[in-house]
């Protein structure tokens, strides 16, 4: 018990501290959310995407390794969302909404943040999350507006948006001058560090200020259904595919941990650009970021058990 306690102490509190000076300034001053996002997508993250993968010493077969679990794990969790959606006779809007909200997850402003202090920083759990936040990146600009609003979105509109996304480029490049051994000049590896290193501070308050902006009326029994199935099923699933795969060790830890995040702010993000059902979304994410307080403890509680 006394483990328990100091996990949630050292690794959730720090994070949902964060978090609430975010929610409080959006409060305080109406912080501008669209300012704060663009700076996480195309200044922050790309930098310590680049950073990480070029510090790692992630092989390609782990690469590979990473990716296959992915595959696996989004086919499993996509099809109980199905089912579930189908089970509770969803109609219109509402089915989108309830995909996005348990498939897509937070893995880069809640699970970076998370996975470098369980891992104290460790460059090769960090990559594993990268690749994970690389797809879980590319799928709502693609599923994700496919989901709540196919009829209205052309891939060439898809495709656009994909290849503005910085941190596509940066995944290869950072391979390639890993793999021919090419040194980052210091005049730039040093600003690259400074903003690597404020990615963790940046990105969590850049959530609080979104979760504090959000409009209410209460969806309690859907809501509570979708933080069941991302944040209980979730790791689960996880946890089966790694055993299946045979995979332990730090490789299986982070891809578990991966997995046990709450919604991702994205699925926030598509229900108000496309107005299907915005209050849904918002509350998910809210709730499931609240309750993963105690989700994630557990968590990471027996993480050393695999």
């Amino acid at each position: 018990m006394t483990y328990f306690v100091h996990i949630f102490l050292n690794n959730i509190v720090p994070l949902s501290i964060m978090i609430l000076i975010g929610a409080a300034m959006y409060r305080a001053f109406k912080l501008d959310i669209k300012t704060l996002s663009k700076l996480n997508f195309f200044v922050f993250s790309p930098a310590l995407v680049f950073v990480k993968l070029y510090e790692s010493e992630l092989s390609v077969a782990v690469l590979g390794q990473v990716l296959f679990f992915f595959l696996l794990f989004f086919t499993a969790i996509s099809v109980m969302a199905e089912i579930f959606i189908r089970i509770r006779r969803y109609k219109g809007g509402m089915k989108g909404a309830m995909r996005n909200s348990v498939v897509f997850y937070n893995s880069a402003n809640y699970a970076i943040p998370l996975n470098q202090m369980v891992f104290v920083g460790d460059a090769f759990t960090m990559s594993i999350q990268m690749i994970i936040m690389m797809m879980q990146n590319l799928l709502p600009n693609t599923l994700g507006v496919y989901n709540v609003n196919a009829h209205k979105s052309s891939w060439k509109d898809i495709l656009r948006t994909v290849a503005f996304l910085p941190t596509i480029y940066m995944i290869p490049l950072a391979f390639l001058l890993r793999h021919f051994e090419i040194p980052i000049p210091q005049p730039i590896n040093t600003p690259l560090h400074y903003i690597a290193d404020g990615f963790m501070a940046t990105a969590l308050l850049t959530l609080g200020v979104q979760l504090g902006g959000m409009k209410w009326k209460f969806m309690f029994s859907d809501v509570l259904w979708s933080n069941f199935l991302r944040l209980i099923m979730g790791p689960v699933i996880g946890l089966l595919i790694v055993l299946l795969l045979g995979l332990e060790g730090p490789m299986a830890q982070a891809l578990v941990l991966s997995c046990a995040v709450p919604t991702s702010l994205s699925s926030v993000l598509l229900a108000v650009e496309y107005d299907n059902e915005p209050d849904f979304s918002s509350q998910a994410v809210f709730m499931s970021t609240v309750l993963s307080m105690f989700t994630v403890t557990l968590v990471i509680y027996l993480l050393p058990f695999l």
